[in-house]
């Protein structure tokens, strides 16, 4: 049985030692989910909604001490952490009051004297989560899919264990069957062997594309089902008639937020050379008034990255983008764990900086010479989360969205997740949507009724 422990990254003081679970450990809560699995079912979706509303208003009640878990465990700005906990019981109410209208019998017309789509569970579905947002990233899955009658596994990012753990004593706690929702701790090797036991029905994993790309394979192999969120290199593309005063916030915080360490930030931000150089200096100018110090202080917006290795790797991106001619306008410091904000400039396409996503605090700030070549930029990514523009012609914006293949495309605004809207990417992004009806209906069969009488 293999130890580790979880570490505070802002101070590296150990918080817990943790024990691997066994194959039998596994195998076991594997059999507790599947024994509830009919009942479970059954229970009334009024029932399950009122579950849902209890375990909203008790993530509203712990928030202060779910915040302090997650900014102990992986370094998040303690404000931050609060309201990632509100956004989950958000999603928790959003379901409550839609799911039964969601999950409802979709009627069709057809020769049958009736005919329609039942929407039923799967069964068990195995979660593999990230440790960016370690309770969102969690509850957008469990709050949809337990709430259409499946039960589930969750394999948290190892340094996120304590989070893992209290999310599944908040099932517990709400009124959950116990074996409705259970946490896992195990590698690699378990899991690929859990993914092949006949009793997961389905695997859902948000992490890197090789992590995406090996699940995949394995749950191919074994004709299982897979909704993949596999990070983005997200643009920012600013037109020359954008309001820079109303909405260098935003910028801002689309970047920065988290320390950097969102899939959806905004990593390579391509300016129209009219408005670039005012772009450059406003930007800046709100980058370093950022408040920088020890995330479980409320005023602090930048802490420190979740792990040293993960900083390490920022910084040869870094080194390999200014080898190439990228400049530093600003930062480009690390000590550990802690990762200045960071301006480059002078970025090309060529550089690690503009074809990779860039998980840390770092802005590629890009020059484009016209509306057309800054669209073609954008579009220029393996990945296709998503895309924010900034602009005050909305008319030629909207013709434009089809333009870049992405999930998601927000016009004046960060791209972000709302439980009422579909969340998902493209290309190497992903596949597969969470939130709204298209995530609650990702893991049912939409099976065909046909009834002659």
């Amino acid at each position: 049985m293999k130890n580790f422990q979880s570490r505070n990254p802002y101070n590296g003081d150990i918080l817990e030692t943790y024990s691997n679970d066994t194959e039998n450990t596994i195998t076991a809560k594997l059999d507790k989910a599947l024994a509830i699995e009919a009942s479970w079912a059954n229970v009334p979706i009024e029932e399950k909604c009122e579950l849902l509303t209890k375990i909203a208003d008790l993530l509203l009640d712990r928030k202060e001490e779910y915040a302090e878990l997650i900014t102990k465990e992986m370094g998040k700005p303690i404000s931050q952490s609060i309201e990632e906990i509100k956004k989950c019981a958000w999603a928790c109410d959003f379901y409550a009051l839609n799911a039964e209208d969601l999950l409802a019998d979709e009627l069709i017309a057809t020769d049958a004297d009736e005919s329609f789509i039942s929407n039923d569970p799967l069964g068990c579905i195995l979660a593999i989560m990230p440790w960016n947002y370690p309770f969102w990233q969690v509850i957008r899955f469990a709050a949809p899919t337990l709430t259409a009658g499946n039960t589930a596994l969750l394999k948290h990012a190892q340094n996120v264990t304590g989070c893992s753990i209290a999310i599944e004593k908040l099932f517990i706690d709400a009124g959950y069957p116990k074996g409705c929702f259970q946490s896992i701790k195990t590698e690699h090797e378990e899991i690929e062997k859990l993914i092949a036991n006949d009793g997961i029905k389905a695997v859902t994993l948000t992490g890197s594309e090789k992590a995406g790309k090996s699940i995949a394979r394995t749950a191919g192999e074994n004709l299982k089902k897979t909704v993949l969120e596999l990070g983005g290199n997200n643009a920012c593309i600013v037109w020359e008639d954008a309001n820079l005063k109303k909405h260098m916030d935003t910028m801002v915080s689309a970047r920065m937020q988290n320390t950097g360490q969102s899939c959806i930030a905004a990593k390579r931000f391509i300016v129209c050379e009219d408005i670039y150089d005012s772009f450059l200096e406003q930007f800046t100018e709100k980058v370093k008034a950022l408040k920088i110090g020890d995330p479980m202080q409320k005023d602090t917006f930048i802490g420190v990255m979740a792990r040293e290795d993960l900083a390490k790797t920022l910084q040869e991106q870094i080194d390999v983008s200014i080898k190439k001619g990228a400049k530093v306008s600003l930062g480009n410091k690390r000590d550990g764990a802690f990762f200045s904000p960071t301006i480059l400039t002078n970025v090309k396409v060529d550089m690690p900086v503009f074809e990779e996503e860039t998980f840390g605090p770092v802005a590629a700030i890009i020059k484009a010479k016209d509306r057309k070549e800054a669209i073609e930029m954008a579009a220029n990514s393996r990945l296709g989360l998503g895309s924010m523009l900034f602009t005050e012609d909305i008319d030629e914006a909207m013709n434009v969205i089809s333009d870049i293949p992405d999930g998601g495309f927000f016009v004046n605004d960060m791209v972000k997740s709302d439980p009422r809207l579909p969340f998902g990417g493209t290309k190497a992004s992903g596949y597969g949507r969470e939130l709204s009806r298209e995530g609650i209906l990702e893991f049912v069969n939409k099976k065909t009724v046909y009834i002659k009488k």
